[in-house]
């Protein structure tokens, strides 16, 4: 058994090998992640390692208006497309033409090669479509069935939920098929000087003056079914802020949110909803001691720029934790986990509101105390 065992690794060792060699002739790579910008966040790690494999190679980005801000803060992307895929969740009419359009924008983009980055619950088939209209000789992608020569590198997908393998985790396996590997697998977010110095200018303006004490509270989510309840949030934001300055952030959607947790805890928060752009927001974490927040971006983006988390993670899907960062998982154990809804379709949300604000205080303190006394703190005082 273990030298068959050891013969499979040889073998395919050999298949990534010969994949490398075709691949490293690809100078001109389409990375296809179409969906939010806490996904494009989880596969930078993937796109870091396609962008070191050959010398020269250019990384364009396909993905969703939302996953295109990112840009300008991911270091191994020389451009990207946004495009909202009508196989995608977003608020576009059925009207064919912005499909047929890109299809030549990406024909006269002259790419290389494509690598069609999904989450275990998407199909990879209608992106690898639309590569293969546009001409493009090379396809990587997940697919659970046979994509035939839709994809000219095929990794099947067959475990039940992924085998709740981390989303990056899938995203590296992906362009490991390929004998492609990272020197590190950190999330990638570069935070710009600018940004960092208007976001402690917006702050000082507003009292505070040490960012680097602060709690970065995030109460929004984009799906009803990963948000903690405003009312639990304000319990919280009122015990922490016995112990240092809590800072509340959102979107300008999401500032009405905000702003109702802020009066349900007193006005013990200074509310910052609406007034971050995503660098600024980026800075702000950087810096900050501690985030907690619902399984949403800002966890993400806390994770690529080192900061813990204290999450409350919704077990709406088993994949999306904060990787490679301090951080703690806060939920209640459901009979109805791993619903794959953005809605609940209990309708109770019982894995949140389970949740105990004491024990969401606790676990900002333990990272606190954490932050206090890692190595990164510890030479950075």
């Amino acid at each position: 058994m273990n030298a068959a065992i050891h013969g499979d690794d040889v073998a395919q060792r050999l298949d990534e090998d010969t994949a490398r060699a075709d691949w490293d002739r690809a100078a001109n790579v389409l990375c296809v992640r179409l969906d939010n910008l806490g996904d494009v966040l989880m596969t930078t790690p993937a796109v870091r390692a396609l962008k070191g494999a050959a010398a020269g190679r250019r990384i364009t980005l396909l993905c969703s208006p939302a996953g295109a801000r990112l840009a300008p803060y991911l270091p191994s992307v020389d451009a990207a497309i946004a495009y909202d895929a009508p196989w995608v969740k977003n608020l576009r009419t059925a009207n064919p033409a912005p499909d047929l359009a890109m299809i030549e924008r990406l024909r006269a983009g002259n790419f290389d090669a494509a690598v069609i980055f999904t989450v275990y619950s998407q199909s990879a088939l209608p992106a690898a479509l639309m590569c293969r209209l546009a001409g493009i000789p090379r396809i990587l992608a997940h697919a659970r069935e046979n994509p035939y020569r839709l994809v000219t590198r095929w990794v099947k997908d067959d475990a039940p939920m992924d085998g709740e393998r981390h989303e990056t985790r899938r995203q590296l396996d992906l362009v490991a098929s390929i004998g492609v590997r990272p020197a590190a697998e950190g999330l990638e977010f570069a935070v710009r000087p600018a940004d960092r110095e208007t976001m402690r200018g917006k702050l000082a303006a507003r009292g505070i003056a040490d960012v680097a004490s602060c709690i970065v509270v995030h109460p929004g989510a984009s799906a009803p079914s990963r948000r903690y309840p405003p009312e639990l949030f304000a319990q919280v934001v009122r015990e922490l802020s016995a112990a240092a300055p809590v800072v509340l952030t959102g979107d300008a959607g999401e500032r009405p949110l905000a702003g109702h947790v802020n009066v349900l805890a007193g006005g013990r928060a200074t509310d910052m909803s609406g007034e971050l752009g995503l660098g600024e927001l980026g800075a702000l974490l950087a810096d900050a001691a501690v985030l907690v927040s619902n399984n949403s971006g800002p966890v993400h983006l806390a994770a690529a720029v080192g900061t813990p988390v204290a999450d409350l993670y919704a077990l709406t899907n088993p994949q999306h934790a904060p990787w490679g960062v301090e951080h703690r998982l806060l939920n209640r154990d459901v009979p109805c986990k791993y619903c794959y809804r953005s809605v609940c379709p209990e309708g109770h949300h019982a894995c949140l509101t389970g949740v105990d604000p004491a024990a969401v205080v606790q676990a900002a303190h333990e990272l606190l105390a954490w932050r206090r006394h890692s190595p990164a703190a510890t030479q950075a005082a």
